[in-house]
């Protein structure tokens, strides 16, 4: 391939990518609305934990628009790029860790006090959960075959689609929770299904912060 043709392709595939980071923006921040309302609403931790984990995905998100318009429109060195995607990474490492330590905290303290969420209008929560978990996976694959060595060559791209995968399953863990407690009335249900949100959210943190601070 003629190298005028390569950047002609690179081009074309940075302005899909980009395009596939506004439609993750416009998700996430209803995402995060819906569920920081209805969480605080219901008192429920899993859409508490469901919104900030959303949060994250927005900021990431917005990092990969910039990221992609500077590569468009010439405005940073290649290093440049690579060393703000590098503290992206960490800050978004160290924030999930945060949310952790929030869950950790938050699902302790209901199981303690005997919390009860409100569950008796939590099928929003679950249409969010299911818009999620059928959407974000689709996106995800569109991502990564962008971010694939022979297109972009992106390990931030591939970072981004790895989270929009762990949103599917975070909105999977959210549906099960939601649905038993609606179902069967377990008080205790809402925050133990929230402390099931643990493996995946250090993952995620664990991943971002190695990867970036072994470079």
């Amino acid at each position: 391939m003629k190298a005028e043709d390569r950047v002609t392709e690179r081009a074309r595939d940075a302005r899909a990518a980009i395009t596939l980071e506004y439609v993750t923006l416009a998700w996430m921040t209803l995402e995060f609305a819906a569920a920081l309302v209805l969480g605080l609403r219901f008192g429920s931790l899993l859409l508490l934990a469901f919104s900030i984990d959303s949060l994250i995905e927005l900021a990431s998100a917005a990092v990969m628009v910039w990221r992609l318009r500077q590569e468009l429109q010439g405005r940073a060195a290649f290093e440049r790029i690579k060393i703000i995607e590098r503290r992206a990474a960490l800050w978004t490492g160290y924030l999930l860790y945060a949310l952790a330590a929030y869950v950790v905290a938050s699902s302790a303290y209901g199981l303690a006090l005997g919390h009860r969420a409100d569950v008796k209008d939590s099928i929003w929560g679950l249409i969010i959960g299911v818009v999620a978990m059928v959407a974000m996976p689709g996106l995800a694959h569109f991502k990564r075959k962008l971010a694939r060595p022979d297109r972009l060559d992106s390990k931030s791209l591939r970072a981004d689609a790895d989270e929009a995968v762990s949103c599917a399953y975070l909105a999977g863990v959210l549906i099960v929770g939601l649905l038993l407690s609606r179902l069967l009335g377990w008080w205790w249900l809402d925050s133990v299904a929230a402390i099931a949100l643990l493996p995946f959210i250090v993952l995620e943190a664990r991943e971002a912060t190695q990867k970036e601070e072994e470079n």
